[in-house]
């Protein structure tokens, strides 16, 4: 077994775990007793983070929902049916709070600082959801918006799908002899990569992948010297898909970084929709498969993904 093999398995052992927890909802974590205790009223509902929102969605919460940030794009409707409050870590005091919501679920990473102290210090519960990149991080956030809504029953059932993705993906990856070495491009200025390193939620889908970071050694998002692209070596370049014209991802491997490494020589770019491939909410073991099978198109797919 590989190395990335390696972690993902401990993942997915974690996983197993903490998705016991779900199914039991008799043993929550801090966090989620602290949900459950204050949330008296969950009948409207603000909810701020993609994954937040997939989550109600899949908890059968929509009706309750009245408004959501620009990120909340799956199911597509979301921002179709509910008012925006805009993206998330801009958000406006007023703006959120003029909703009139009985009830605040956010991802840690709303923003900005001063705007998320307000919301909490105002008398509409605000419920935070962590984001840990990993599969029992998607069973914590389960756990965590399930406990404030009192929605125990369709827990069991989300985490199930949750963790039947998640076999699937094990199986699967087990057949991986050699992993290749992707680079995850967030995006490129004036000609310069801003790179994912580890720490990321991109390190953490190349892991579930079977795929090795090709900049692994770097912290975090980083932008990319020209010399050190040619050093990374990767197989493979990932990155969104964005549909600005001139800022198409397919033209990363014409620059001169990236010119001379096995993506460009091979032409391997794989474009994937960020927030499907990155929020690591319930799709995220769906998002990982589907990765793989890019990554690898050889594989054999026993099970194909819901998909985007």
């Amino acid at each position: 077994m590989t190395p990335g093999s390696n972690r993902s398995a401990g993942l997915l052992f974690a996983l197993s775990v903490c998705l016991v927890g779900v199914a039991a909802m008799g043993d929550r974590s801090g966090a989620a007793e602290q949900a459950a205790g204050t949330v008296a009223d969950t009948s409207r509902i603000v909810s701020i983070g993609g994954d937040v929102t997939e989550i109600l969605y899949a908890l059968h919460a929509a009706p309750k929902i009245v408004a959501v940030d620009t990120t909340s794009t799956f199911p597509g409707k979301a921002l179709k049916e509910k008012k925006s409050v805009g993206y998330m870590r801009a958000l406006s005091t007023e703006g959120v709070l003029s909703t009139n919501p009985t009830v605040i679920i956010a991802a840690a990473d709303a923003g900005p600082p001063e705007v998320v102290s307000a919301l909490k210090s105002s008398s509409v519960p605000y419920v935070e959801v962590p984001d840990v990149p990993t599969p029992e991080g998607i069973a914590e956030k389960i756990r965590l918006v399930a406990a404030a809504l009192g929605a125990e029953e369709e827990a069991k059932a989300l985490a199930r799908d949750v963790a039947r993705d998640f076999n699937a993906l094990a199986d699967q990856r087990r057949s991986i002899t050699k992993p290749v070495r992707a680079l995850f491009v967030l995006s490129v200025q004036n000609g310069r990569a801003m790179v994912a390193g580890s720490g990321t939620a991109a390190d953490a889908i190349f892991a579930l992948a079977g795929a090795e970071n090709a900049a692994a050694q770097i912290n975090g998002y980083k932008p990319l010297a020209d010399e050190a692209a040619v050093e990374l070596a990767p197989d493979v370049i990932v990155a969104m898909q964005n549909p600005v014209p001139g800022n198409e991802p397919r033209k990363m491997l014409e620059l001169p970084l990236f010119r001379s490494t096995p993506a460009a020589v091979n032409k391997r770019l794989i474009e994937m929709d960020g927030n499907y491939l990155l929020n690591f909410g319930p799709r995220a073991g769906q998002a990982a498969r589907d990765l793989m099978q890019a990554l690898y198109p050889t594989l054999s797919r026993s099970a194909k993904g819901s998909g985007q």
